[in-house]
């Protein structure tokens, strides 16, 4: 059903940790939530721990009801397990993972509800008699100050307008939007005279008094005139330094939420300010304003609660532009079409399972006779990983100076040890070879290469090792081999050997080793090729989490020096 109006209305934020909130409109129904898009999702939540086929969301006359479709570890909607249930606007569906993505649910139904009250407002016979000329154009300026939940301003320009609009519905004085600060405090954020005067937050001081009492209602609180009002309120210091004969405070509330349990049908959503208006006049709020509280009160919320999600919307896409900015960078440093070495064929790829990668891989000159090549894998993904590889390729560029690789690679373990902040680490496989085919190579945790000679596949080394950055006592050491003439070694990150099929079974290494083995002869790019489809073909299509890196290199006897590359 796409042309139902619901669809258009509703939106989906999308909350991962550590990484900016997203919103997805939802396109049409049935909306399909899960990991991937084999199975046709339309909300593709990358977390190896969710299942494909997720969850749903169901558009009916009577809202939207979310439908779970084989999540083994089943959906929650505010902390409650469910089968099928119908959702109400602020609803945060889970899937049973701590620390894994939640999803709140949002409807513009609120301002439908707006302008139903208003137009029940205008019907009213005191709102459209010859004694109350003003009243409409009242209720003008609250449909107008409607539009600021779609507006695309800056946060402060919206609640500007916003205060503005209700100081013309009210006739107050003065408008104030107050925001929870700590200890159960409060702060003015943004203070407005009247005809859009900009007045100094610092420089007005709202009742206390009132702005407890409103709290303790979770209501709107109104006095309309203050002499006639209770002791602590009239003699409060603020309302007689300022002499002020009227006050409205209106808590505004994120969108209501509903309950887990079904008996309670709506519960009051995070607290997101005070709306407060006063006036030195008496009676300055008329009945009309005391109707239309409920309306104004439910309206400032949502301008506030949309401006916000278009602040954070906005912070989202500049965060993503400067992550294309990273990855290029990235890109850039990594090598750029390897080239053969005189005793040395060297062929490779990267392909980030995200913007940026944690992956990283070179080969270059080491002197004369030497010729360095490298595989490095960084925990964690996304920006943080991406600096640290950075860091690493800086750090290892030294060895074709000349520099030992022993001691580069005790030094970068102490530094980043030493640098607890950092809280990363990398596994690293490291190798020199020689015109003579002298392997010399330093394990730092990552996966053995496979050695490929004669057509046989064997691990490099089987015994563990330690990553760099993870233990300040490791000390690291290398390991030597003689190489054969067109001997072939692989060189592989884990998204390789971990990639992973609809079934959730991991690729792994012994079929890395049935695609590589009878390939002696093959020439390095199809052997690149080779393995990219047998990875391919193992996934059958299911989105990979993590970034995939090979790195082929084949020794070359100095008698083959002027052949063609193998």
């Amino acid at each position: 059903m796409p042309d139902d109006p619901k669809i258009h209305e509703t939106v989906l934020e999308v909350v991962f940790p550590g990484h900016p909130n997203q919103l997805v409109h939802v396109t049409q129904s049935p909306f399909l939530i899960g990991r991937g898009n084999e199975a046709g999702n339309h909300l593709q939540l990358d977390d190896r721990r969710i299942s494909r086929n997720c969850a749903a969301l169901i558009a009916e006359e009577s809202g939207y009801r979310i439908e779970d479709r084989g999540h083994r570890l089943g959906i929650f909607v505010n902390g409650k397990k469910v089968a099928r249930k119908f959702l109400q606007n602020g609803d945060v569906i889970q899937f049973g993972i701590e620390d894994g993505c939640e999803i709140i649910f949002r409807s513009s139904g609120a301002e439908n509800v707006i302008e139903n009250m208003l137009t029940r407002l205008g019907s009213m016979p005191s709102l459209t008699g010859a004694q109350h000329p003003g009243d409409l154009s009242q209720l003008n300026l609250l449909l107008e100050a409607t539009s600021l939940l779609h507006s695309q301003l800056p946060l402060d320009s919206v609640l500007a307008a916003m205060l503005d609009h209700t100081i013309a519905v009210t006739q107050a004085d003065r408008g104030l939007l107050i925001e929870p600060g700590a200890a159960d405090s409060f702060k003015v954020r943004l203070a407005r005279g009247k005809g859009g005067e900009e007045l100094a937050p610092e420089s007005i001081t709202p009742s206390q008094t009132a702005l407890s009492q409103a709290m303790e209602r979770q209501a709107s609180f109104i006095s309309e005139d203050l002499n006639l009002a209770d002791i602590d309120l009239k003699s409060a210091k603020s309302v007689v330094v300022q002499r002020l004969r009227s006050i409205i405070a209106i808590p505004l509330y994120a969108m209501p939420r509903a309950n887990s349990d079904e008996s309670v049908v709506l519960k009051r959503g995070q607290l997101l300010g005070i709306l407060y208006l006063d006036s030195r006049r008496p009676a300055a709020f008329s009945d009309l304003d005391r109707q239309i509280l409920d309306a104004l009160g439910m309206q400032s919320a949502s301008i506030l609660d949309n401006a916000r999600l278009v602040e954070r919307e906005r912070e989202r896409q500049r965060l993503e532009q400067e992550l294309s900015i990273a990855r290029t960078i990235q890109q850039a440093l990594l090598p750029q079409g390897l080239h053969d070495f005189p005793h040395l064929a060297i062929t490779g790829m990267h392909y980030p399972c995200h913007e940026v990668g944690g992956d990283y891989f070179d080969a270059f000159a080491a002197g004369e006779e030497r010729t360095a090549f490298l595989i490095a894998d960084v925990s964690g993904k996304g920006l943080g990983a991406a600096l640290l590889t950075t860091m690493l390729q800086g750090a290892l560029s030294a060895m074709a100076l000349g520099t030992e690789p022993v001691s580069v690679f005790n030094h970068i373990n102490k530094f980043l040890c030493e640098h607890g902040g950092v809280r990363r680490y990398a596994t690293m496989f490291f190798a020199l070879i020689d015109r003579g085919g002298k392997l010399e190579y330093i394990k730092a945790g990552h996966p053995s290469p496979l050695l490929l000679r004669r057509g046989q596949v064997s691990e490099l080394y089987s015994e563990g090792s330690f990553p760099v950055g993870l233990l300040e006592n490791a000390e690291f050491t290398a390991a030597s081999l003689q190489l054969e003439p067109d001997d072939t070694l692989v060189l592989f990150s884990d998204g390789i050997s971990e990639a992973e099929n609809p079934d959730e079974e991991l690729y792994g290494v012994s079929r890395l080793r049935e695609a590589l083995a009878g390939q002696q002869n093959t020439p390095l790019d199809l052997l690149k090729q080779i393995v990219l489809d047998s990875v391919e073909a193992f996934a059958r299509g299911a989105s990979q989490s993590d970034d995939m890196t090979l790195l082929i290199a084949r020794y070359r006897a100095p008698a083959k020096a002027e052949s063609s590359t193998a």
